[in-house]
């Protein structure tokens, strides 16, 4: 199993929507910075969104697996091998992230219960 780096693209405010829906005032994503880095390998990383990580994880765990492009979205999606783009499920103020596959094996830090 490959570690797969996590890097935030994009943060984003649908200032239409959040004019309609959100509350008074609403920026974007407090959790999240262009930028950042995050590594995901057997768990989420520390200090990653929880409902971001349920919006992609199991786009990390199929690259984490070895998955290419042609196995998402039969090959019509994204032009470059271990990649996947992705975004959390905030429909006020979305973030975009990009996650690769790495070189490096993932290494589990804790002792699994048997």
């Amino acid at each position: 199993m490959k570690k797969v780096r996590i890097t935030i693209l994009k943060t984003m405010l649908n200032k239409e929507l959040a004019e309609e829906y959100g509350v008074k005032d609403l920026k974007v994503c407090p959790m999240m910075k262009e930028g950042q880095i995050f590594y995901a390998d057997y768990s989420k990383p520390e200090g990653f969104c929880d409902e971001a990580w349920k919006a992609i994880y199991q786009y990390a765990f199929a690259l984490a697996h070895g998955a290419d492009k042609t196995l998402f979205y039969y090959g019509d999606w994204i032009d470059k091998p271990n990649v996947a783009i992705c975004s959390c499920n905030d429909g006020l103020r979305p973030v975009i992230m990009k996650l690769e596959a790495m070189d490096e094996e993932a290494k589990i830090n804790y002792l699994p219960i048997r």
